[in-house]
């Protein structure tokens, strides 16, 4: 045999014996992009589902600011100064949250101060309320992801 056919003869064995790494590195093209646009979409939908859920709940204590101001504008006496200090101080962290930036990593510390403000109006007041729409502390999650 010839020089040249025996290096044709390499090359359809070549092909045949790199044919499990070519399938590999296919497999592996369609499978990273696939997944890129299914990951994609899928951050899409959570970071949609995690925004409404932090609107819903600054929308819950502004709701309760509205409320505690307009029954202190009815009657100034309704409420003690410590407890019409704490609403304000509530309002004051409710104007300060960055609705424009919600990656900002103060946003985290701004919610964590609502709550403890609104449990602590609370607790002053005697009032059983509480936004129901974040998990408990128990751990139960009911986000479905």
């Amino acid at each position: 045999m010839s020089s040249q056919t025996v290096n044709s003869s390499e090359d359809i064995f070549d092909s045949s014996l790199n044919l499990e790494d070519i399938h590999y590195k296919e497999g592996y093209s369609v499978g990273y992009t696939d997944g890129l646009n299914s990951g994609k979409d899928e951050g899409k939908q959570v970071g949609l589902k995690k925004g409404f859920e932090v609107g819903e709940e600054l929308g819950f204590y502004k709701g309760c600011i509205d409320v505690w101001n307009a029954a202190i504008l009815v009657d100034p006496t309704c409420f003690s100064s410590r407890v019409q200090k704490s609403i304000k101080q509530m309002d004051e962290l409710l104007n300060k949250y960055p609705f424009s930036d919600p990656e900002n990593e103060s946003a985290t510390d701004t919610i964590d101060s609502l709550r403890l403000k609104f449990r602590a109006i609370c607790a002053t007041l005697n009032f059983k309320l509480e936004y129901d729409g974040y998990p408990k502390a128990s751990g139960i999650d009911n986000s479905g992801f």
